[in-house]
């Protein structure tokens, strides 16, 4: 019977060591906003429509897509649903061919109150001498950061 509660007890112990280890700080729980950025061209690159769903915003980029998408093109884009955009950003979408056409730059990020920031992301053209700064907003979500627009604030 002694042994049987030193078993429990052991067991119990090792239990409570392994929840505050996981109650930690770790970079699963609240990433900073830049991560999730970073983690949104991994996704891209890998044309992992499932971990873009969790990075963004879908519907909140649906309402801001006539005046707030991607780069600036020269035709509008007609888009009528979600999967519309994660088809966009991956595979032979028109959003990823131009974007990783680009070389890609993640600067500032900036932290407005305690749930919404923006990352800096600067496109860059060589070919044509030419940058394309955004502002990628972000809004924490459910302990996480998730995108919702991909402004163009410059082209220079």
């Amino acid at each position: 019977m002694l042994r049987l509660r030193r078993m429990v007890g052991v067991t119990v112990v090792f239990a409570a060591v392994a929840v505050m280890a996981g109650c930690g700080s770790s970079d699963d729980e609240v990433p900073d906003p830049k991560k999730t950025v970073i983690r949104l061209f991994g996704a891209m690159q890998r044309d992992d429509q499932a971990q873009l769903t969790y990075l963004l915003d879908l519907p909140e980029l649906m309402r801001t897509l006539n005046e707030d998408y991607a780069l600036q093109t020269d035709s509008p884009r007609v888009i009528h649903d979600p999967q519309e955009i994660l088809y966009d950003l991956t595979g032979d979408g028109r959003t990823k061919k131009a974007w990783f056409g680009l070389q890609r730059i993640i600067g500032a990020t900036e932290i407005t109150g305690e749930t919404n920031a923006t990352v800096e992301v600067t496109f860059v053209d060589k070919a044509k001498s030419k940058a394309y700064l955004t502002r990628f907003g972000l809004r924490l979500d459910q302990g996480r950061w998730k995108i919702y627009s991909f402004k163009t604030v410059q082209g220079r």
